[in-house]
């Protein structure tokens, strides 16, 4: 079991600089626009629950409302900082908080938030078994 609340990147083990990076890899893919590249880091048993959801959803499930939501939509820019990264065998739990700005019809949007990422690994890839979060309402 590898486990640490990460203030400093220097200090985390080969294993946790191996599952940061694929968090990294596939927030890449996403806001360069691949989508179907996003959703080959998720397992096929993926099942997930974005805040603003009632319900947890699948992989195709999800896989239907990113298309939605995303097909048209750029991302200029995004920042992902890591807060712990937990593994424990073959998964691991990856806490951490995110900026973006978006750009869609000419209107560009900022948003933040906060994402655990639960990763399994499959053979020598991390793949998505499950997340929960999402972006954290502005307070007035």
């Amino acid at each position: 079991m590898t486990g640490a609340t990460v203030v400093n990147a220097q200090e985390w083990s080969a294993a946790q600089k191996e599952v940061w990076k694929n968090v990294n890899d596939y927030w890449g893919v996403m806001a360069k626009g691949d989508l179907n590249g996003f959703f080959e880091y998720f397992s096929p048993d993926y099942i997930g629950w974005d805040d603003g959801s009632l319900l947890p959803s699948t992989k195709e499930e999800s896989k239907k409302v990113f298309t939605y939501f995303y097909t048209g939509v750029k991302i200029p820019l995004y920042e992902i900082k890591p807060l712990a990264i937990v593994i424990h065998g073959d998964f691991a739990f990856v806490d951490y908080v995110y900026f973006m700005i978006t750009e869609a019809d000419g209107k560009k949007k900022s948003e933040k938030g906060r994402w655990t990422d639960i990763l399994a690994k499959s053979g020598n890839k991390w793949l998505m078994i499950g997340d929960h979060g999402g972006a954290t309402p502005e307070k007035n």
